[in-house]
């Protein structure tokens, strides 16, 4: 049914709207005549309420030109034609094109730009500006142009900071030019500017990368005679320094100095520590370290878990496997690298339960078989000469849509030179196309570490590098290729 409406079929709700703002607005007027103030308050609203859209238009178009000045740097246009089309930048647009130079490695164009940008305004020689620059020029190594901009500095009579020098002092340090970096630092005490902690740490970094150890102590000695104590960061460095470098000794004894000035230990410097013991395999020094980091809730990355979990291995303490997976549960969750170390943790001690329960762990969480997974219970029923759970294994492989790799490959003929008859597996293989794709080694390394080389990988790779490297090379090598290659050695 059609509605009909009255007063010329406008509807009563757009009818009643319309009172109303009629009724407002009449109110408002008569409120204005009321009291004087009412309407130099509404003056002051609508001054504010444009100011406020100004701003925000003028906000606008800056961002515009900048997202335009940007584009054409990003499409390798030269800066110096840009500003000299753009006439002047403000400094906020100045300082994005420095970042941006910078950032896309044309770090060599930043001076001239400097050069073009401060000649438009003299009020823009200041020693801001020029500690920026020196300093940006310094990161980037560009010492001639931090010392022709350090040498206009003194040549408009500006202040020479703490800051210009130990940019220029740590950019030729960092650079290996460390007579030009003493230069400067005994220009900078002519100055009679006292050089602080951080002019010294940065010169003992620079030692450090350059494994320059003994300079390393002569800075530190020079920085006491100077009479600028070490501070805690300059201790840290040097722990961390030496840690690098190998040198536990020189290490420990810094770190026996920081624990009794009670200084406080950067988590990178227990990190630094904890590689170092780990590197050289000092299972009770990288334990000690560990706890501290673990109590400190330090965050230890999966490429130095793996060297601690390589000590674990070389030095038969596998339940360690286990606490580590437990510490990067706690961070990264259950990925694949800590299922591999639970797995690892109960394989090594060749304990059939405690894998079953990983196992069941990882149904319960719906997490999918990989081929290290696969392989490091074959190589524990391999070790334990259990046949029956091999040969069920291994023809489970296809139904769990994992590959063999090439140590699958070495299991099953390890497991045969010790009485396993693998025919079946191997026919499976062949039908399946397996035998002819390209050799792959897809297990996770610490599984190697733990169970070692095989008779079969050993004879791979004894075989393999008996070739001619042409022959190595020409060749696309399949587990075929690899089989029909140690057999042959082998009669």
């Amino acid at each position: 049914m059609a509605l009909k409406f009255q007063n010329n079929s406008i509807p009563p709700w757009t009818w009643k709207f319309n009172n109303y703002k009629t009724l407002v607005t009449t109110r408002s007027l008569s409120l204005c005549f009321r009291h004087p103030t009412a309407h130099a308050t509404i003056s002051h609203g609508q001054d504010y309420s444009t100011k406020h859209t100004t701003l925000l238009v003028d906000s606008f178009h800056e961002h515009k030109r900048l997202k335009s000045l940007l584009h054409n740097l990003n499409n390798n246009q030269n800066p110096l034609q840009l500003l000299q089309q753009d006439r002047d930048w403000s400094k906020d647009h100045f300082w994005a094109v420095i970042k941006f130079l910078k950032l896309s490695a044309r770090s060599s164009q930043i001076l001239q730009v400097f050069h073009m940008w401060r000649d438009v305004e003299k009020g823009r020689i200041n020693e801001f500006n020029y500690e920026k620059i020196i300093g940006l020029l310094g990161e980037e190594g560009l010492m001639e142009d931090a010392v022709t901009a350090f040498m206009e500095m003194k040549s408009f009579g500006l202040c020479l900071s703490s800051e210009v020098y130990n940019s220029i002092i740590h950019g030729y340090a960092r650079n290996g030019k460390f007579d030009d970096a003493l230069f400067y630092l005994n220009q900078m005490r002519e100055m009679n500017l006292s050089p602080g902690s951080d002019t010294y740490d940065g010169l003992i970094e620079a030692y450090g990368k350059c494994r320059m150890y003994d300079e390393m102590a002569m800075c530190l000695k020079k920085m006491e005679l100077d009479g600028c104590s070490p501070d805690c960061c300059t201790y840290n460095l040097l722990i961390q320094e030496f840690a690098q470098g190998g040198l536990l000794t020189r290490m420990e004894r810094v770190y026996q100095s920081m624990r009794t000035k009670r200084m406080t230990l950067h988590s990178s410097t227990l990190i630094s520590m904890l590689e170092a013991y780990a590197n050289f395999g000092i299972v009770e020094k990288m334990e000690k370290i560990l706890r501290r980091a673990r109590n400190s809730k330090i965050t230890v990355k999966e490429d130095l878990v793996r060297k601690l979990a390589g000590v674990y291995i070389a030095n038969y303490m596998f339940s360690r496997l286990h606490d580590l997976a437990v510490d990067l549960t706690c961070r990264t969750g259950r990925t694949d690298f800590v299922w591999c170390l639970h797995l690892l943790s109960h394989a090594c001690l060749l304990s059939r339960r405690g894998m079953d329960t990983v196992v069941r762990e990882m149904e319960d969480a719906k997490v999918c078989w990989n081929i290290t997974v696969a392989n490091i219970i074959l190589l524990a029923y391999l070790k334990m000469k259990d046949f029956t759970r091999l040969r069920i294994l291994l023809c489970k492989l296809q139904e769990s849509r994992v590959e063999p790799d090439i140590v699958t490959f070495g299991i099953l003929f390890d497991a045969e030179e010790i009485g396993f008859d693998g025919k079946k597996c191997l026919e499976m293989w062949r039908k399946t196309g397996q035998l002819y794709k390209r050799v792959e080694m897809n297990t996770d390394p610490l599984a190697i570490s733990a169970f070692g080389k095989g008779s079969f990988l050993r004879s791979c790779e004894e075989g393999y590098s008996s070739l001619e490297p042409d022959a190595r090379e020409k060749k696309r090598w399949t587990y075929f290729d690899f089989i029909n290659l140690v057999t042959s050695k082998a009669q």
